[in-house]
């Protein structure tokens, strides 16, 4: 038995789950995802890489100014924030699909769950304090490469797009950055814990991220538009943007409304399959 099973199977079944409360529970999968070398190291290179990546973009971005179009430069000078945080946003997504996934798709294909459910019958409050955990964690991640993209990016664009953050909507766009990061982890936890298999949760999840999603903006008329607006992540991501911009839907806060209602149903679905199904 690992040390990250340890505190659950330390009650057994005799408890009924009822000495183990919420707070045990969170302690437990904190020791899990800490124990994981992988999941820290992977934190840690996405902070850097990001970073790494935001600089990279930004200084292409000023080295070819006078190359790019009017209409480019008017969208920068517009939304400066929104410029330098998706500049290195993708690659962020992709850790975080993937590490939501990891989180719990893992320990079905270990059979690891099994000690969790054995301690805790109720079931969904394991799921819960999973969720929980794994969302705080990313979201302090996420502040973290935000805030530093921010810091990173404002000096590199401050001679063609200058931007500070005490100005309109740059701050709540920067948190906003990690809020988007934490519900976008969440989505590929409940996405992972409805499939219960590794690589078809990651294909499921990277797959409508990255390629359903845009592939809706190709849709005709009003219908497309609102169709590839109301895309959880699409819509999520609105967060991220210091300004409205020509053609949105939704607001920012709008928008992350919309992915924190696809995340719960998501997640709501899991947990009533968690419930009726066997690990």
């Amino acid at each position: 038995m690992s040390a990250a099973t340890a505190p659950l199977a330390a009650s057994g079944p005799a408890t009924g789950g009822r000495r183990l409360g919420f707070g045990h529970l969170m302690l437990s999968e904190w020791t899990k995802i800490r124990s994981v070398r992988s999941t820290v190291w992977s934190l840690a290179i996405l902070i850097v890489l990001t970073l790494v990546f935001t600089a990279l973009f930004m200084k292409m971005g000023i080295a070819n100014w006078d190359k790019t179009s009017p209409s480019q430069q008017a969208e920068m000078r517009l939304d400066p924030t929104g410029t330098i945080l998706g500049s290195g946003i993708l690659l962020s997504q992709l850790a975080v699909c993937v590490l939501g996934v990891m989180a719990i798709a893992s320990e079905y294909s270990t059979g690891m769950i099994r000690a969790s459910l054995l301690a805790v019958p109720r079931r969904v409050p394991v799921l819960a304090a999973k969720a929980t955990v794994f969302a705080l964690l990313v979201l302090a991640v996420g502040e973290v490469t935000a805030f530093g993209s921010f810091f990173l990016g404002a000096p590199i664009l401050h001679d063609k797009a200058p931007v500070a953050l005490g100005d309109p909507g740059v701050l709540r766009a920067v948190v906003g950055c990690g809020l988007y990061l934490a519900l976008l982890g969440l989505f590929a936890l409940g996405a992972a814990a409805v499939i219960r298999h590794t690589a078809a949760s990651i294909t499921v999840v990277v797959g409508f991220v990255l390629v359903i999603t845009p592939m809706t903006d190709l849709l005709p008329g009003s219908v497309g538009e609102h169709v590839h607006a109301f895309m959880p992540t699409q819509a999520g991501f609105m967060i991220t943007q210091q300004h409205a911009r020509a053609g949105d839907v939704l607001g920012p806060w709008q928008g992350l409304g919309v992915f924190a209602l696809w995340t719960a149903v998501l997640l709501a679905v899991a947990a009533v399959q968690l419930r009726r199904r066997d690990a």
